[in-house]
Formats: C-alpha cells, sequence, structure tokens
C-alpha cells in the first residue's frame, strides 16, 4: 500500500506539541496569555537571551515513548504527528546543525525523537513529523517579517522584532540554507521511515524554496507525504485551518483537519476547556464521512506527561 492510499484510510491521527514552552506553561513574570501556548515566546515578546534559559531547566524525566504511542493506539489512531521544531527555534531531536536542541542544551540530554521514532516502529504507528520551515525566533533571519501583526491580540509580529527589529534588512533564504534545509534533511535521514512532513505558516518562503524543500522530501523519503502548508500551491495533500470543520466532501483528494481536545496547541496549565469523548467522536464521524483525516492535538507538560484529562478522553475515544 502506498502512503496515499495509507493516508486516505488512515481516518484519525495524534499530533504532539511539545517544546520549551511547556515549561511557562501559558504564564510570564505573573502575567496569564490569552492565546495559544506554544506562541508564548512572542506573546510575551521575551528576548532569546532569557528563553533559551529556559533549556537550562528542562528535564522531562517522565517522557516515555512507549506510553504515548499505547495511547494512541488506545484512541484508535493510526498516526503520530510531532513537533520536531517549532517557532521558537529549538529542535526536539539531536540536531547537528544547531546546538540549541534537547540533546545538546538541556540536562534531560536524551533524543526523544528517536525514541518516539522506535517506539512507532515497535507498535507499528506510523510517525510523521511538524516542521516549522520558515518561522524561527532564534534566527535574526526568521521568516515572518513582511507579515504584519499577528491574531494574538494585536500584540506581536509573527517574526522576532524584539530581538532583530530590522525587519527591512532580514533575509529569510541566509536562515533558510543555513538552518532549515540542513535541519529538514536531518529528520528525513535519522529517524527511519516518516510517513509525512507537516510544514507550517509560510510567508515569505519564495515558490522556489518551497520546491526545493518538496523535491528534498522526495529525495530522501520518495515516499513521504507533504503538506499543503509548505506553501505557494505545493504539497500532496490539503491542510484545513486550525480547528476547521469543512462540511464539503472532499472526495478522491487527500485532506486533514487539524484540531485540539482544548484551546491550546502548546501545554497550558489553565486551559482545561476539554472537548468530551462524545464531542471527538462526532467530529472525527463528520470528518471521516467526508473522507478527512482528523489529527487531534495533545499538548505534553514540562516532565513529558500527557495531562491526565487528556488520556481519560482518548481511552474513552477508543472503546467503541
Amino acid at each position: 500500500m502506498t502512503n496515499r492510499e495509507w493516508f486516505k484510510q488512515a481516518k484519525f491521527g495524534m499530533m504532539i506539541h511539545w517544546g520549551l514552552y511547556s515549561l511557562p506553561a501559558g504564564e510570564w513574570r505573573g502575567e496569564r496569555m490569552t492565546e495559544i501556548g506554544e506562541w508564548c515566546q512572542q506573546y510575551f515578546r521575551i528576548p532569546n537571551r532569557e528563553y533559551h534559559k529556559l533549556a537550562g531547566i528542562f528535564n522531562p524525566i517522565y517522557f516515555n515513548a512507549e506510553e504515548w504511542v499505547k495511547l494512541a493506539k488506545d484512541a484508535g489512531m493510526q498516526y503520530m504527528v510531532f513537533t520536531s521544531k517549532h517557532h521558537e527555534g529549538f529542535a526536539m531531536y539531536h540536531s547537528k546543525v544547531s546546538k540549541f536542541n534537547i540533546v545538546d542544551a538541556t540536562p534531560f540530554g536524551r533524543d526523544v525523537l528517536a525514541e518516539l521514532a522506535e517506539a512507532c516502529y515497535k507498535h507499528d504507528m506510523k510517525l510523521g513529523l511538524y516542521y516549522s520551515q520558515e518561522l524561527d525566533w532564534s534566527e535574526p533571519n526568521g521568516g515572518g517579517y513582511t507579515s504584519g501583526k499577528t491574531w494574538c491580540g494585536g500584540r506581536g509580529y509573527w517574526t522576532n522584532n524584539w530581538d532583530f527589529p530590522d525587519d527591512a534588512n532580514k533575509n529569510f533564504t541566509q536562515c533558510f540554507n543555513d538552518k532549515i534545509k540542513p535541519q529538514v534533511k536531518e529528520i528525513l535521514t535519522g529517524y527511519g521511515d516518516i510517513c509525512l512532513i507537516w510544514f507550517d505558516t509560510p510567508g515569505v518562503i519564495t515558490p522556489e524554496q518551497s520546491e526545493e524543500l518538496y523535491r528534498m522530501v522526495k529525495q530522501y523519503q520518495p515516499e513521504c507525504l507533504v503538506n499543503s502548508r509548505i506553501g505557494n500551491g505545493r504539497g500532496d495533500y490539503g491542510s484545513a485551518g486550525d480547528n476547521e470543520i469543512p462540511e464539503d466532501d472532499k472526495g478522491a483528494m487527500l485532506f486533514e483537519t487539524p484540531a485540539t481536545l482544548n484551546d491550546t496547541w502548546g501545554y497550558k496549565s489553565f486551559d482545561n476547556n476539554w472537548k468530551d469523548a462524545k464531542t471527538v467522536k462526532q467530529i472525527k464521524e463528520h470528518l471521516n464521512a467526508r473522507g478527512i483525516n482528523y489529527l487531534l492535538n495533545v499538548g505534553s507538560d514540562y516532565l513529558g506527561r500527557i495531562p491526565g484529562p487528556a488520556v481519560d478522553i482518548l481511552r474513552e475515544v477508543g472503546r467503541d
């Protein structure tokens, strides 16, 4: 079975957002954010010299890759999509391109992606990887600098312009060549078969750069699918907007809705607005009846735990 055939019948997957943002968990210096937790650095405009110190205390001693995979299987999920690098620029694997990664920069010192890949292989779970190919707030030339203000209450911008304010002279090509491409190659060549690469938030990335990334994926893993958020009309399957529930039948095309179990993607300690199992099942049935996969996100906490309410909900979803 090709990956295209597999994806069409997969129906249900787990997305996991996990990074340094799980440590502040939606709060900074006595203030709680109103937006999604993984945008903590942008929302509070935290300088890299402060934010990067979080790596020095990141020690998720309760992370257990097999528990995550078994939970996904218990829920009836067919694949997992894990954040190998989000907008903060921190690699959740042992990157040789940047020392700002979970092995070199933390007391934990383990490659969680390697452990997750091994657990997926052991339990026959397909593994996909999220990679932020444009936004990188740790980089002076990270993208997003032509996009203006974000939806985060008008407080900030897509790009890091608190550390690097000269948007007019930013050059995404430098970041793309020196970090993005080499890291995408690392995740494609170091962790076995990857069923899909989940890119995100295209803005300044050019058609030529989107094409170059797409061809790189196919060079190293020909069967690996690419989502439409690679930008510029490229990709193998359509990705709906966040938490968007389409009404139309997608027919023979490949399509997926990424959605949250509560209101955030990255862990926020005070977001307890969980969808119950009945609601999750209803959404899944609605999407699947229209030929759409349901990619349901959970955010691990700073100790490597899937929140208890999420565990209970997902297990109940899988009982039928």
